[in-house]
């Protein structure tokens, strides 16, 4: 996943408001969003490859979601799976700052990753690279891309503002979906070096990215009300940016 857009406890009525785009290969297959038969308590969408997930919410409130970290080098092929991490969070017990604790221990068991992990009280953040030990976060709206949280990307500051504005509009969802589908290409000078070609630079400065073998494959809005009620809709892509599928689940926690 490329871009997470999150408001934790910024909006009166809903604690959690999260607006998502994964991008991946075309080729790595992938399930959309459900309730998983061994985990039923779990909502996310899955990958078939690893078996792991991007990002994710449970009944019990338990939050999780994952972006890969960009290096401009080879991905080491031993490495453990980082979607397991959003997986067992999903789907275990541990607190967040237990759960990152765990993780930061083995931290150079995995490529580069960013990970938030919530509860209903608290949203906490670890990465793998950088010096900075995993940390609660507190009330207000944070974006993450492929780099560090709040790196200002352009297509993260962008994408920050139009989510403020669209969080102000809710119920009504129209106004994510309009941000996540934004195709916009950054201009050269404005763009970031992360070590990849050029070409592949202006690809993935979009918020919606687009070309022939890799792009976005879901763009996911997770709402929770303050009364309990949780929903998630899910739009999936194939290339060629067609839209191939929508899910909306819907569940309500104790408060």
């Amino acid at each position: 996943m490329c871009l997470i857009l999150i408001a934790w406890q910024a909006h009166p009525d809903y604690p959690l408001v999260v607006a998502a785009n994964r991008d991946e290969f075309f080729a790595r297959p992938s399930a959309a969003a459900a309730f998983w038969p061994e985990a039923p308590q779990v909502l996310a969408g899955r990958d078939l490859e690893a078996g792991g997930t991007w990002l994710g919410i449970s009944r019990e409130q338990r939050f999780a979601a994952l972006t890969n970290y960009r290096e401009g080098r080879q991905a080491a092929s031993n490495a453990r799976s980082r979607g397991a991490l959003v997986a067992d969070f999903l789907s275990g017990a541990a607190s967040p700052s237990a759960y990152l604790a765990q993780v930061a221990a083995r931290a150079t068991d995995y490529n580069g990753f960013n990970l938030f992990v919530a509860d209903g009280q608290h949203l906490a953040y670890y990465a793998n690279r950088g010096d900075n030990p995993p940390r609660f976060l507190s009330p207000g709206i944070y974006g993450l891309s492929n780099h560090l949280l709040d790196t200002p990307w352009p297509k993260l500051a962008t994408g920050k503002a139009s989510f403020a504005e669209a969080l102000a509009k809710l119920p009504a969802q129209a106004k994510f979906f309009d941000l996540l589908a934004d195709q916009e290409i950054v201009a050269d000078s404005h763009l970031p070096e992360t070590g990849v070609a050029l070409a592949w630079e202006r690809i993935l400065s979009a918020v919606f990215v687009r070309s022939e073998d890799y792009g976005t494959r879901a763009s996911t809005l997770l709402v929770r009300h303050r009364h309990g009620l949780t929903t998630l809709v899910e739009r999936s892509f194939v290339a060629g940016a067609l839209l191939s599928g929508e899910v909306c689940e819907s569940f309500v926690s104790p408060r």
